[in-house]
Protein backbone atom coordinates (compact mmCIF):
# COMPACT_ATOMS: atom_id res chain seq x y z
CA UNK A 1 0.00 0.00 0.00
CA UNK A 2 1.35 3.43 -0.93
CA UNK A 3 2.10 5.69 2.04
CA UNK A 4 -0.11 8.72 2.56
CA UNK A 5 1.40 12.05 1.44
CA UNK A 6 3.33 13.85 4.16
CA UNK A 7 1.46 16.76 5.78
CA UNK A 8 4.65 18.57 6.70
CA UNK A 9 3.18 21.65 8.44
CA UNK A 10 1.15 19.34 10.68
CA UNK A 11 4.23 17.18 11.32
CA UNK A 12 6.31 20.26 12.19
CA UNK A 13 3.69 21.60 14.58
CA UNK A 14 3.36 18.21 16.25
CA UNK A 15 7.14 17.83 16.68
CA UNK A 16 7.48 21.37 18.07
CA UNK A 17 4.64 20.83 20.54
CA UNK A 18 6.07 17.45 21.55
CA UNK A 19 9.59 18.68 22.23
CA UNK A 20 8.13 21.60 24.18
CA UNK A 21 6.47 19.09 26.51
CA UNK A 22 9.70 17.09 26.73
CA UNK A 23 11.68 20.20 27.64
CA UNK A 24 9.07 21.30 30.17
CA UNK A 25 9.37 17.90 31.85
CA UNK A 26 13.18 17.72 31.80
CA UNK A 27 14.01 21.27 32.90
CA UNK A 28 14.25 21.89 36.66
CA UNK A 29 11.03 23.11 38.27
CA UNK A 30 10.93 26.84 39.12
CA UNK A 31 10.12 26.04 42.77
CA UNK A 32 13.25 23.91 43.06
CA UNK A 33 16.24 25.77 44.56
CA UNK A 34 17.90 27.87 43.22
CA UNK A 35 14.49 29.10 42.08
CA UNK A 36 15.53 32.27 40.24
CA UNK A 37 18.08 30.41 38.13
CA UNK A 38 15.60 27.66 37.28
CA UNK A 39 12.94 30.24 36.40
CA UNK A 40 15.43 31.95 34.08
CA UNK A 41 16.42 28.63 32.48
CA UNK A 42 12.80 27.86 31.71
CA UNK A 43 12.19 31.40 30.42
CA UNK A 44 15.14 31.03 28.04
CA UNK A 45 14.12 27.64 26.65
CA UNK A 46 10.33 27.37 26.71
CA UNK A 47 7.54 29.18 24.91
CA UNK A 48 9.04 30.08 21.56
CA UNK A 49 11.28 29.24 18.65
CA UNK A 50 10.83 27.21 15.49
CA UNK A 51 12.45 24.09 17.03
CA UNK A 52 14.23 23.40 13.74
CA UNK A 53 17.10 21.61 15.47
CA UNK A 54 14.78 19.28 17.35
CA UNK A 55 12.84 18.64 14.14
CA UNK A 56 16.08 17.68 12.39
CA UNK A 57 16.83 15.13 15.13
CA UNK A 58 13.39 13.55 14.76
CA UNK A 59 13.43 13.66 10.96
CA UNK A 60 16.88 12.05 10.71
CA UNK A 61 15.88 9.40 13.24
CA UNK A 62 12.70 8.70 11.30
CA UNK A 63 14.64 8.48 8.02
CA UNK A 64 17.09 5.91 9.44
CA UNK A 65 14.79 3.95 11.73
CA UNK A 66 15.48 0.23 11.69
CA UNK A 67 13.83 -2.74 13.35
CA UNK A 68 15.18 -2.11 16.86
CA UNK A 69 13.32 -1.21 20.05
CA UNK A 70 11.02 1.58 18.88
CA UNK A 71 10.12 2.74 22.40
CA UNK A 72 13.77 3.08 23.39
CA UNK A 73 14.63 4.90 20.17
CA UNK A 74 11.75 7.36 20.64
CA UNK A 75 12.85 8.06 24.22
CA UNK A 76 16.43 8.56 23.05
CA UNK A 77 15.32 10.87 20.24
CA UNK A 78 13.39 12.95 22.78
CA UNK A 79 16.52 13.42 24.88
CA UNK A 80 18.69 14.16 21.87
CA UNK A 81 16.17 16.70 20.54
CA UNK A 82 15.95 18.35 23.95
CA UNK A 83 19.74 18.41 24.24
CA UNK A 84 20.27 20.33 20.99
CA UNK A 85 17.54 22.80 21.94
CA UNK A 86 19.23 23.38 25.31
CA UNK A 87 22.58 24.04 23.63
CA UNK A 88 20.90 26.36 21.13
CA UNK A 89 19.09 28.24 23.91
CA UNK A 90 22.29 28.64 25.92
CA UNK A 91 24.07 30.05 22.85
CA UNK A 92 21.30 32.59 22.28
CA UNK A 93 21.34 33.73 25.90
CA UNK A 94 25.10 34.31 25.77
CA UNK A 95 25.04 35.83 22.26
CA UNK A 96 22.51 38.43 23.41
CA UNK A 97 24.67 39.65 26.30
CA UNK A 98 26.09 43.20 26.15
CA UNK A 99 29.62 41.79 25.81
CA UNK A 100 28.54 39.89 22.67
CA UNK A 101 25.77 41.08 20.32
CA UNK A 102 24.09 43.29 22.95
CA UNK A 103 20.49 42.58 21.99
CA UNK A 104 17.35 43.24 23.99
CA UNK A 105 14.78 41.22 22.04
CA UNK A 106 14.61 37.49 21.35
CA UNK A 107 11.61 35.49 20.14
CA UNK A 108 9.47 38.59 20.49
CA UNK A 109 10.19 39.22 24.19
CA UNK A 110 12.99 40.67 26.35
CA UNK A 111 16.24 38.75 26.26
CA UNK A 112 17.21 36.81 29.37
CA UNK A 113 19.69 39.36 30.70
CA UNK A 114 17.07 42.10 30.30
CA UNK A 115 14.29 40.07 31.94
CA UNK A 116 16.57 38.94 34.80
CA UNK A 117 20.14 40.31 34.89
CA UNK A 118 23.50 39.70 33.26
CA UNK A 119 24.88 37.45 35.98
CA UNK A 120 21.79 35.24 35.90
CA UNK A 121 21.96 35.06 32.11
CA UNK A 122 25.56 33.87 32.32
CA UNK A 123 24.55 31.20 34.83
CA UNK A 124 21.64 30.11 32.62
CA UNK A 125 24.06 29.26 29.85
CA UNK A 126 26.43 27.61 32.32
CA UNK A 127 23.57 25.40 33.55
CA UNK A 128 21.89 24.56 30.23
CA UNK A 129 25.05 23.24 28.63
CA UNK A 130 25.83 20.46 31.15
CA UNK A 131 22.13 19.56 31.34
CA UNK A 132 22.21 18.86 27.60
CA UNK A 133 25.01 16.32 28.04
CA UNK A 134 23.27 14.78 31.04
CA UNK A 135 20.28 14.10 28.80
CA UNK A 136 22.45 12.44 26.17
CA UNK A 137 24.12 10.29 28.82
CA UNK A 138 20.67 9.06 29.91
CA UNK A 139 19.59 7.88 26.44
CA UNK A 140 18.37 4.23 26.55
CA UNK A 141 20.52 3.04 23.65
CA UNK A 142 23.80 1.13 23.32
CA UNK A 143 26.61 2.77 25.36
CA UNK A 144 28.83 3.05 22.26
CA UNK A 145 26.12 5.11 20.55
CA UNK A 146 25.77 7.32 23.62
CA UNK A 147 29.51 8.02 23.49
CA UNK A 148 29.25 8.91 19.79
CA UNK A 149 26.34 11.25 20.50
CA UNK A 150 28.22 13.03 23.29
CA UNK A 151 31.28 13.45 21.07
CA UNK A 152 29.21 14.85 18.20
CA UNK A 153 27.40 17.45 20.32
CA UNK A 154 30.54 18.41 22.27
CA UNK A 155 32.52 19.05 19.09
CA UNK A 156 29.66 21.01 17.52
CA UNK A 157 29.38 23.19 20.63
CA UNK A 158 33.06 23.96 21.23
CA UNK A 159 35.89 25.88 19.60
CA UNK A 160 35.77 23.60 16.55
CA UNK A 161 32.08 24.43 16.17
CA UNK A 162 29.57 26.98 17.41
CA UNK A 163 31.79 28.74 19.98
CA UNK A 164 34.65 29.02 17.51
CA UNK A 165 32.30 30.48 14.92
CA UNK A 166 31.10 33.10 17.39
CA UNK A 167 34.72 34.02 18.15
CA UNK A 168 35.42 34.52 14.44
CA UNK A 169 32.21 36.56 14.15
CA UNK A 170 33.29 38.91 16.93
CA UNK A 171 36.76 39.29 15.43
CA UNK A 172 35.33 40.08 11.98
CA UNK A 173 33.28 43.15 12.93
CA UNK A 174 34.31 46.13 10.85
CA UNK A 175 36.59 44.23 8.48
CA UNK A 176 35.99 42.40 5.25
CA UNK A 177 36.00 38.63 4.91
CA UNK A 178 36.48 36.60 1.76
CA UNK A 179 33.67 34.30 0.71
CA UNK A 180 35.66 31.29 1.94
CA UNK A 181 36.28 32.94 5.32
CA UNK A 182 32.61 33.86 5.65
CA UNK A 183 31.59 30.29 4.80
CA UNK A 184 33.98 28.87 7.39
CA UNK A 185 32.59 31.20 10.05
CA UNK A 186 28.99 30.26 9.35
CA UNK A 187 29.62 26.54 9.01
CA UNK A 188 30.99 26.72 12.54
CA UNK A 189 28.66 29.27 14.14
CA UNK A 190 25.36 28.03 12.69
CA UNK A 191 26.04 24.93 10.65
CA UNK A 192 27.81 22.90 13.33
CA UNK A 193 24.81 22.59 15.66
CA UNK A 194 22.38 22.00 12.80
CA UNK A 195 24.71 19.28 11.54
CA UNK A 196 24.94 17.76 15.00
CA UNK A 197 21.15 17.66 15.17
CA UNK A 198 21.00 15.62 11.96
CA UNK A 199 23.87 13.38 13.06
CA UNK A 200 22.29 12.70 16.45
CA UNK A 201 19.08 11.47 14.83
CA UNK A 202 21.10 9.08 12.69
CA UNK A 203 23.19 7.84 15.63
CA UNK A 204 20.17 7.16 17.81
CA UNK A 205 18.42 5.28 14.99
CA UNK A 206 21.50 3.19 14.24
CA UNK A 207 22.00 4.57 10.73
CA UNK A 208 24.22 2.68 8.30
CA UNK A 209 27.51 4.23 7.15
CA UNK A 210 25.95 5.04 3.77
CA UNK A 211 23.05 6.83 5.39
CA UNK A 212 25.36 8.70 7.76
CA UNK A 213 27.32 10.03 4.78
CA UNK A 214 24.07 11.15 3.17
CA UNK A 215 23.06 12.89 6.40
CA UNK A 216 26.45 14.62 6.61
CA UNK A 217 26.18 15.95 3.05
CA UNK A 218 22.62 17.11 3.69
CA UNK A 219 23.61 18.80 6.94
CA UNK A 220 26.50 20.65 5.29
CA UNK A 221 24.10 22.18 2.77
CA UNK A 222 21.27 23.11 5.12
CA UNK A 223 23.68 24.41 7.77
CA UNK A 224 25.04 27.00 5.37
CA UNK A 225 21.64 27.67 3.80
CA UNK A 226 20.18 28.52 7.21
CA UNK A 227 22.73 31.29 7.73
CA UNK A 228 22.44 32.64 4.19
CA UNK A 229 18.69 33.00 4.72
CA UNK A 230 19.27 34.59 8.13
CA UNK A 231 21.48 37.19 6.45
CA UNK A 232 18.78 37.82 3.85
CA UNK A 233 16.04 38.20 6.45
CA UNK A 234 18.15 40.62 8.47
CA UNK A 235 17.74 43.13 5.63
CA UNK A 236 14.33 42.15 4.23
CA UNK A 237 12.18 41.38 7.30
CA UNK A 238 11.06 43.61 10.14
CA UNK A 239 11.59 43.23 13.88
CA UNK A 240 7.99 42.16 14.53
CA UNK A 241 8.12 39.23 12.13
CA UNK A 242 11.64 38.15 13.13
CA UNK A 243 11.03 38.31 16.87
CA UNK A 244 14.49 39.88 17.22
CA UNK A 245 16.01 43.19 16.21
CA UNK A 246 16.16 43.50 12.43
CA UNK A 247 19.11 45.20 10.74
CA UNK A 248 21.54 44.38 13.56
CA UNK A 249 24.24 42.95 11.28
CA UNK A 250 24.40 46.00 9.04
CA UNK A 251 24.29 48.36 12.01
CA UNK A 252 27.18 46.49 13.63
CA UNK A 253 29.13 46.41 10.33
CA UNK A 254 29.26 42.62 10.33
CA UNK A 255 30.17 40.72 7.18
CA UNK A 256 27.20 38.79 5.77
CA UNK A 257 26.31 37.00 2.54
CA UNK A 258 24.19 39.99 1.55
CA UNK A 259 26.98 42.50 2.15
CA UNK A 260 29.47 40.28 0.30
CA UNK A 261 27.36 38.97 -2.59
CA UNK A 262 24.37 41.27 -2.80
CA UNK A 263 20.75 40.30 -2.16
CA UNK A 264 20.03 38.58 -5.48
CA UNK A 265 23.17 36.43 -5.43
CA UNK A 266 22.58 35.51 -1.79
CA UNK A 267 19.09 34.32 -2.69
CA UNK A 268 20.50 32.31 -5.59
CA UNK A 269 23.05 30.70 -3.26
CA UNK A 270 20.28 29.71 -0.83
CA UNK A 271 18.37 28.08 -3.69
CA UNK A 272 21.50 26.16 -4.78
CA UNK A 273 22.05 24.89 -1.24
CA UNK A 274 18.42 23.81 -0.98
CA UNK A 275 18.81 21.75 -4.15
CA UNK A 276 22.08 20.26 -2.90
CA UNK A 277 20.45 19.26 0.39
CA UNK A 278 17.60 17.50 -1.40
CA UNK A 279 20.01 15.74 -3.74
CA UNK A 280 22.07 14.46 -0.80
CA UNK A 281 19.01 12.60 0.52
CA UNK A 282 18.75 10.32 -2.53
CA UNK A 283 20.19 7.25 -0.70
CA UNK A 284 17.42 7.55 1.90
CA UNK A 285 14.59 7.28 -0.62
CA UNK A 286 11.09 8.11 0.59
CA UNK A 287 12.15 7.90 4.24
CA UNK A 288 13.97 11.21 3.82
CA UNK A 289 10.75 13.11 3.02
CA UNK A 290 10.70 15.09 6.28
CA UNK A 291 14.34 16.07 5.87
CA UNK A 292 13.61 17.26 2.33
CA UNK A 293 10.68 19.32 3.59
CA UNK A 294 12.89 20.77 6.32
CA UNK A 295 15.36 21.94 3.67
CA UNK A 296 12.48 23.77 1.99
CA UNK A 297 11.31 25.18 5.32
CA UNK A 298 14.78 26.51 6.14
CA UNK A 299 15.30 28.21 2.78
CA UNK A 300 11.76 29.47 2.17
CA UNK A 301 10.99 30.73 5.67
CA UNK A 302 10.16 34.40 6.18
CA UNK A 303 11.30 34.78 9.78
Amino acid sequence: MKAAPLDFPQWMRARAAHVELVLDDLLPAPDQAPGRLHEAMRYSVLGGGKRVRAALVYAAGQACAGSGNGVAVEAALDRAAAAVELIHAYSLVHDDLPCMDDDTLRRGRPTTHVRFDEATAMLVGDALQPLAFELLADMPIAPALVVQAVQVLARASGSAGMTGGQAIDLDSVGRGLTRDELQTMHLLKTGALLGASVALGGIVAGASSQHRRALDDYAQAIGLAFQVVDDILDVTADTASLGKTAGKDAAADKPTYVSLLGLDEARALAAELRAAARQALAPLGDSGACLAELADFIVLRDR
